[in-house]
């Protein structure tokens, strides 16, 4: 009896590796982000809509990481070049591995800054400012603080304009707003940093293609994604 508890403890013990092994983050497996992001106004007035779609996976395509929808609405006063947003998503989130069964779901309202920059004749800055309210699945109510400074640097142009291939850089830093959500659970003031490398090319104006690498890093893993993107703007 005694031996067939100790088998079955040692069982169970095992179980339990070879599930926490599965489910941890295989830092060294390249993922892959594909990403489509739509921009327009409302004929000549100072209001548009912005969003994207993104399908995120663990791996090269089939393991979701997360799938996300988001858009809002955006003002862009007279003379300027700065743009507000205020906005919704809704974001799928999958646990690494081949069980897809496992997902969670976060509603999120979001309110944006953006204002471009121009530095000489060739770098092209953008800021962006996000605020985030969290709602996520079996946690207390959470809000993020984002910035995210991009750089755009045409090759074969002196500027940004038709058939012109460019490299795409950015950095984002996640701030989250509080640290206790839900259930004895905490997280770190610090949620992650996202370094990104690109190639870009300007099919036409308001359209443009990007493939390039991003690096996401938090407390406990990082990761490389490959990044394809749609940039339509109409």
């Amino acid at each position: 009896m005694k031996i067939q508890f100790r088998f079955l403890l040692l069982l169970a013990l095992f179980c339990s590796i070879s599930f926490q092994a599965k489910a941890q983050v295989d830092e060294d497996k390249l993922g892959a982000w594909y990403m489509y992001f739509f921009d327009t106004t409302f004929g000549e007035s100072n209001f548009g809509v912005q969003g994207d779609i993104q399908y995120r996976n663990w791996n090269l395509i089939g393991d979701l990481e997360q799938l996300l929808l988001r858009g809002g609405f955006t003002y862009k006063p007279t003379n300027s070049n700065i743009k507000f947003t205020l906005g919704y998503a809704h974001i799928t989130t999958g646990a690494f591995g081949e069980d897809n069964s496992n997902t969670s779901n976060e509603s999120r309202i979001y309110q944006e800054i953006l204002f471009p920059t121009k530095v000489g004749s060739r770098f092209y800055f953008n800021h962006r400012l996000r605020y985030e309210q969290r709602f996520v699945e079996n946690q207390d109510f959470r809000t993020r603080y984002r910035y995210n400074l991009f750089l755009n640097i045409p090759l074969n142009n002196s500027s940004l304009s038709a058939k012109t291939v460019y490299l795409a850089l950015y950095d984002e830093i996640f701030i989250n707003g509080q640290r206790e959500i839900g259930n004895g659970a905490e997280v770190e003031i610090f949620d992650r940093n996202r370094f990104y490398a690109a190639f870009g090319y300007l099919i036409k104006d308001g359209l443009k293609v990007q493939l390039g690498v991003m690096r996401q890093s938090t407390d406990n893993w990082s990761k490389n994604q490959l990044q394809l993107s749609l940039h339509h703007s109409f």
